[in-house]
């Protein structure tokens, strides 16, 4: 039987918020660096008076406890400030980002029935956009700086509150890709610091730690792993707003980054920028960890052969808050496995009747633990669809090897049926990557009468040129007839989120409409 239970062992107790993480460092370290943008720094010190002032200005606006705060952002201090400001007044904080557009953006709004919504427009000029959009007010709200505020939602009713951490909730993440319907996963204070105490332990994280924070904080991974699980460690995050190679390579080497985690798009951009660079280098680096999305052989070779540095890698979920398994520094891997199960968590492989496979078998995954959500917001019927006797069904293919580690096969909903065989779009992708000219790849399936066709979508290095016919003679030699591409697509760019998620919905109706 595919089960798997990781024991907890010697976590400590977790505190009942997540704002007591810096209200903690506050008192043992207040001088330490808590906080910097590459232009100013904050103590641990600093940002509780940050937090306090947070916090008396949402009360003054008329922000109660249960109410739902949207905060319109890009990555800054100050958002990290009102985070913890909201939760010490026990309203829900929604970090919605900047750059969704703004039918995304009031979808979000309406769905909460949000109380008020702020906009940190200083690092962003599509927040400052959706403010005046929406008629907000420019406020001075002291050390955290100008922030746009919207006009308090008299009609907003307060959801209940609970003294426990496991009942309370923190945050409402809503999923990526949200349209008409969008879905908000309720998030628990105990859900998130589960998630970033275990994140910082198994990290090795400690005070001298200065991490990286590019990954979206209104992502749930920049959230919970990388700002939560730094902040918990007591070590330093800094913080930008918007990824780029060069900024990156910057930090690395002139900034005393010692963690750096982000989305596998973002190590390949940043080895395309510093390959063959003989002046670049990372000397205070120790930690790269790479999750948000697969992770192929080629890419995770060639980020340690320039890095010097074992890249991990991870698996989770928005509703799983999110890590569900990651590997460790201690037990490095060659391979792209997604890393054991985290402390706390249990998972198993599942058949289509919901009943267990053997071990090594792939089977859909299921996860139980503290990490998981506590549903979806207003939304009980989505909720029971998907977490059924305390049992998470993430929609993901996996398998679990005899020595625990855990491999992502693919999705349920990606997998695509080509004339009766199942394609996982990962392994197409894995094989695609390989290509010396090709920077990444997304596969998806297209529908044709009675079949699905396996279409790819190839991003290529700077520089490099090559024909979709040299790309399919390459994989052909790879692949079974049936994994082959039918077509092959290059673009300038894929079209990927703000977390370098890339948007396979959108690459799935490109393919749908080339077929015409």
């Amino acid at each position: 039987m595919a089960l798997v239970a990781s024991p907890d062992p010697d976590l400590p107790p977790l505190p009942a918020r997540i704002c007591d993480i810096p209200r903690r460092w506050a008192k043992e370290t207040p001088d330490a660096a808590a906080l910097r943008d590459g232009k100013s720094e904050w103590t641990f010190q600093q940002l509780g008076f940050a937090i306090d002032e947070g916090r008396n200005r949402l009360d003054q606006a008329g922000v109660r406890a249960g109410d739902r705060v949207v905060i319109v952002n890009e990555n800054c201090m100050a958002v990290v400030a009102l985070l913890f400001a909201a939760a010490e007044l026990d309203a829900w904080v929604i970090l919605t980002n900047a750059r969704l557009m703004a039918r995304e953006v009031d979808a979000i709004s309406e769905n909460s029935g949000a109380r008020l919504t702020l906009f940190t427009h200083v690092v962003s000029s599509d927040a400052e956009g959706h403010a005046k959009r929406l008629s907000a007010t420019k406020e001075d709200w002291g050390s955290l700086g100008e922030i746009f505020v919207g006009t308090l939602n008299e009609a907003c009713e307060p959801e209940p509150v609970f003294a426990a951490g496991s009942e309370q909730v923190a945050a409402l993440v809503y999923t990526t890709g949200t349209t008409g319907h969008p879905k908000g996963v309720m998030l628990t204070h105990h859900n998130l610091l589960h998630v970033a105490t275990v994140s910082a332990k198994l990290r090795h994280l400690s005070t001298s730690d200065r991490a990286y924070g590019v990954l979206p904080i209104s992502h749930v991974y920049g959230l919970a792993s990388v700002t939560l699980g730094t902040l918990s460690a007591g070590a330093c995050l800094q913080v930008a707003s918007r990824f780029s190679a060069a900024d990156a390579a910057n930090a690395l080497m002139f900034d005393g980054i010692t963690v750096f985690q982000g989305v596998p798009a973002m190590y390949a951009k940043l080895i395309e920028l510093v390959d063959g660079d003989e002046n670049f280098g990372a000397p205070k680096l120790h930690f790269t960890y790479a999750g948000g999305s697969p992770l192929d052989p080629a890419l995770k070779a060639r980020a340690e052969a320039r890095l010097g540095l074992t890249l991990h890698n991870g698996y989770g979920l928005t509703e799983s808050s999110p890590t569900v398994s990651q590997t460790r520094p201690e037990r490095p891997r060659v391979d792209c496995s997604v890393g054991e199960v985290i402390p706390g968590v249990s998972v198993r492989t599942v058949d289509g009747e919901g009943r267990d496979v053997p071990i090594g078998e792939p089977g859909e995954l299921w996860v139980r633990g503290p990490n998981v959500m506590k549903g979806y917001y207003r939304d009980p019927e989505a909720t029971a669809r998907v977490i059924k006797d305390g049992w998470l069904n993430t929609g993901d293919i996996a398998r679990i090897d005899p020595d625990g580690a855990l491999f992502i096969v693919g999705r349920t909903k990606e997998l695509i049926i080509r004339s009766g065989f199942n394609v996982y779009p990962v392994e197409v992708e894995a094989v695609l990557n390989s290509h010396p000219a090709v920077s990444q790849s997304a596969v998806v399936g297209r529908s044709v009468t009675d079949n699905e066709e396996v279409v790819a979508f190839v991003e290529l290095k700077p520089g490099q040129e090559v024909t979709q016919e040299e790309i399919g003679a390459f994989v052909s030699d790879l692949l079974s007839p049936y994994k082959r591409p039918c077509e092959i697509i290059i673009m300038s760019v894929l079209p990927a989120a703000a977390t370098g998620k890339i948007l396979k919905k959108k690459l799935k109706e490109i393919a749908q409409q080339s077929s015409h």
